[in-house]
């Protein structure tokens, strides 16, 4: 193999893949990337077995071919080249040869053979989605997704198609999230879980202009986006019924300036249990009252005006989880939902329901 490019014709796809290629791997394929140039193009692809990443970019071709290098020492290479450097890359037996005017670096290469790569998955359902939007669904929904928990299919994000609507839904046990959007034309219904890594690589590479094509398989979930590829394995298993826990029209509801309540969390926060997190959040006509203490028996207290007419309701919560849930309402106002004390929290923009987020309570 034998082809010229600039430096940044070969650093912007190896930044695209770089983040599911591991330092320490068990095969040690792994931690090359697999450079194959045909037509003129060069694609990279990196892997851990869970998530595919390629990307294509225009190169000079004298030679084509397919071969593994790898990916940190590759990375670190390039960014250390000037800007705007000519390069060129040429196999030489087991080794790959790197020159940029007179700076020389030759690395161990691995064979193409050896490199796992996914071929086809075989979709069932092809989604086209505005990149933006499908960003957006993300950003909303993905921090509630769980963290190593045996009940493994909580260890991701759970997308769902029905009629025209594709919904984005997270939960740990503790807290849910869930987001929608319309889609351009009614399909079938389907659920499918991406695991979490896949998940914050999806919302690595993902811009905000243009269009993402979405194909789901069986096993697998594979996304188009400009000149990269994704594709992830899907959790197997069976998501808990979430409907089920989200209340749907909660009897006590309140109105607070988002901001206002944001920064009094915050600071109550400053004097909670630094393991459970817990606050206590009172709320009665008019006011909003949250305090917090902690083992050393120090204590914090502090007040909000809201719009709430109803009966007084006392109730714990972890307050990183309600911090949370405030980050992704983009709105001034945000509206609580209660049902009673021991009854989880229903939190969303007023007027809206395309995202909604639910914290349950906790003893204090």
């Amino acid at each position: 193999m034998k082809l010229s490019a600039k430096r940044e014709e070969l650093l912007a796809p190896l930044q695209s893949v770089i983040g599911v290629v591991e330092r320490r791997q068990t095969m040690p394929v792994l931690a090359n990337v697999l450079l194959s140039a045909r037509d003129k193009r060069l694609v990279m692809t990196g892997t851990d077995l869970e998530v595919e990443l390629a990307a294509t970019s225009a190169i000079q071709l004298e030679t084509a071919g397919d071969i593994t290098v790898p990916g940190r020492k590759f990375l670190d290479i390039l960014r250390a080249l000037p800007p705007g450097a000519d390069l060129t890359l040429t196999t030489e037996g087991e080794k790959v040869t790197v020159r940029a005017g007179r700076s020389r670096f030759t690395l161990t290469t691995l064979p193409a053979a050896e490199f796992p790569v996914l071929e086809e998955i075989h979709a069932q359902q092809t989604l086209t989605l505005e990149q933006g939007a499908f960003h957006r669904l993300i950003d909303k929904t993905h921090f509630s997704m769980a963290q190593q928990d045996v009940r493994y299919y909580l260890n991701g994000l759970m997308l769902e198609t029905q009629d025209s609507t594709l919904r984005a839904v997270a939960t740990d046990g503790h807290r849910l999230a869930l987001c929608e959007m319309t889609l351009r034309s009614p399909g079938p219904a389907g659920q499918v879980i991406v695991p979490r890594k896949a998940i914050l690589e999806l919302q690595r590479i993902l811009g905000t202009e243009g269009a993402i094509e979405l194909a789901i398989g069986t096993n697998h979930i594979r996304a188009q986006i400009g000149d990269i590829r994704f594709t992830s394995k899907l959790i197997d298993g069976r998501f808990p019924e979430y409907g089920r826990v989200i209340p749907h029209e909660p009897p006590r509801v309140a109105q607070a300036d988002r901001d206002l309540l944001r920064q009094a969390l915050q600071r109550t926060a400053i004097l909670s249990n630094e393991k459970y997190r817990g606050i206590r959040v009172g709320v009665k006509s008019g006011l909003l009252s949250l305090q917090a203490h902690n083992p050393e028996h120090e204590e914090a207290e502090d007040q909000l005006e809201i719009e709430y007419e109803g009966e007084e309701i006392e109730i714990g919560f972890n307050v990183n989880y309600l911090l949370d849930a405030l980050s992704a309402i983009e709105t001034d106002r945000v509206e609580l939902g209660f049902t009673d004390a021991n009854s989880s929290c229903l939190i969303r923009a007023p007027g809206l329901s395309e995202a909604r987020y639910v914290v349950m309570p906790m003893r204090l």
